[in-house]
């Protein structure tokens, strides 16, 4: 409804519009024509033609304002109908809800989830123990010496600040103190 005032707004500042260029053309052949009185009318003619158009602007930026706020309030009211919706939605599940059952579900829930953990934990270490190889740690130590070697570093050289075995220390310690 307030699309199609200002619509009509829009068509009567176009008609003034086009009135306002007729009376420029029209005052200006008066003017040559030498009749000033004509001319001085036609001049306050074309004064309140603008006027009326400047109205017409402020008109318009009112109802677009005034359209604008009623949207807003439309707006308003459709969230408060959706926040309606869903309190009466809230206050349902809160009325189905029990607490005290919730509660206990909650518990064993987490005793069987502690439970299952436990079990998890076991068999991943059992299936450990049962797939892990015994010569692992030796073909290890042979690889990383494999690699010192090529690198031209030995092994027990790299290794005096960190002794394994007593022995060790001794053959390590005895070499280098004998250079």
């Amino acid at each position: 409804m307030l699309d199609k005032s200002i619509r009509e707004l829009d068509r009567e500042r176009t008609n003034l519009q086009n009135q306002e260029k007729r009376l420029v053309g029209d005052i200006k052949k008066m003017a040559k024509a030498g009749q000033m009185g004509a001319t001085k009318i036609m001049a306050k003619d074309l004064v309140r033609t603008r006027h009326s158009i400047t109205k017409f602007y402020g008109l318009k930026s009112q109802l677009q304002g005034v359209s604008l706020r009623m949207q807003t309030l439309k707006s308003t009211q459709a969230m408060a109908d959706a926040m309606r919706g869903v309190t009466k939605a809230m206050s349902g599940m809160n009325k189905q809800l029990n607490l005290p059952s919730l509660n206990n579900i909650m518990r064993e829930f987490e005793r069987e989830n502690e439970k299952m953990e436990n079990t998890t934990e076991v068999m991943g270490d059992a299936i450990d123990d049962a797939m892990a190889a015994d010569g692992e740690e030796e073909e290890s130590e042979e690889l990383v010496a494999q690699v010192l070697d090529e690198l031209g570093v030995g092994m027990e050289t790299s290794l005096v600040d960190a002794p394994r075995t007593a022995g060790k220390v001794a053959a390590v310690a005895g070499p280098a103190t004998q250079t």
